[in-house]
C-alpha cells in the first residue's frame, strides 16, 4: 500500500496521482479495436462463474459493468435480462449472454444512462483496475441497484499496465482486495462487504473477489 493512509471518509482528498495512468489517451481510442479473447484462464473463469451462481438469483435483472465479449454467467441459469455496459460495440454485440448493451466510458464521470433501483445484481469482472473515478462509479452502481442487491467485483493479477491506475500497479494482490473494499466503503452505499481469495489453485490464474450489497433504506 502507499505510505499514506487512504480512508473512506476522506476519499475526495485522495491524491489524484494515484489514479493517473501511463497512457492518458482517451479510453475510446484504446478500446477501438475488438479483443475477442478472455483475459484469465478457464479455471479462473470457472471461479467467477461459480461465484455468480452463488450470489446472483435466477430470473434476475443484471448489469454487467465494463462488459465485453463474454460475461461468464452460468449457462444453466436463466436470467430475466442482462444489460452490458462497455467500450467496444463489436465485442458487446458478440456476447451471447447479453440481452442488450450500452456503450459507455465510465472514466468520463457521467451518470449511468440507467434508471434507479432497476437491477438485482451488478457484475464487474477483471476491469476494476482501470477505473479512474472508482468511488463515483460505485456510487452510480448503487443508484441503479435495488436495495439488498449485490455488486460483485472480481479480478486477477493480469491487466493492461498502461491503462491500470497507479494505485493498482504499485500494490499487491492482497492490497487489491483491500482497495476494492475501500471503494465500497467510501461510496457509503453498501453493507455486508466481503473479500475472498477464490483462486482455483497455484498452477492457474489467481482470482479474487470483493462484493457488497446495496443498503436498504
Amino acid at each position: 500500500m502507499p505510505d499514506f493512509e487512504l480512508r473512506p471518509d476522506n476519499w475526495r482528498n485522495w491524491p489524484p496521482e494515484l489514479f493517473d495512468r501511463e497512457d492518458p489517451t482517451p479510453d475510446e481510442q484504446f478500446y477501438l479495436e475488438p479483443r475477442k479473447v478472455v483475459h484469465i484462464d478457464l479455471y479462473a473463469i470457472q471461479a467467477v462463474t461459480d461465484l455468480y451462481r452463488e450470489l446472483v438469483p435466477p430470473n434476475s435483472v443484471i448489469l454487467d459493468l465494463m462488459s465485453a465479449w463474454r460475461s461468464h454467467l452460468p449457462t444453466e441459469v436463466k436470467y430475466q435480462r442482462v444489460v452490458g455496459l462497455g467500450m467496444n460495440k463489436e465485442e458487446l454485440a458478440d456476447n451471447p449472454e447479453l440481452s442488450e448493451f450500452v456503450l459507455r466510458n465510465l472514466n468520463t464521470g457521467n451518470p449511468l444512462p440507467l434508471t434507479d433501483n432497476t437491477f438485482d445484481a451488478a457484475l464487474c469482472a477483471v476491469s476494476v483496475q482501470y477505473l479512474t473515478r472508482p468511488v463515483e462509479t460505485f456510487t452510480e452502481v448503487a443508484r441503479v441497484l435495488k436495495p439488498g442487491a449485490p455488486f460483485i467485483v472480481t479480478f486477477s493479477n493480469r491487466c493492461f499496465p498502461t491503462k491500470a491506475v497507479n494505485l493498482w500497479l504499485h500494490t499487491d494482490d492482497q492490497s487489491h482486495m483491500q482497495i476494492v473494499a475501500l471503494y465500497f466503503l467510501a461510496c457509503g452505499q453498501f453493507t455486508d462487504i466481503v473479500y475472498q481469495d477464490r483462486s482455483p489453485g497455484p498452477q492457474f490464474d489467481p482470482l479474487y473477489a470483493v462484493w457488497g450489497r446495496k443498503r436498504s433504506g
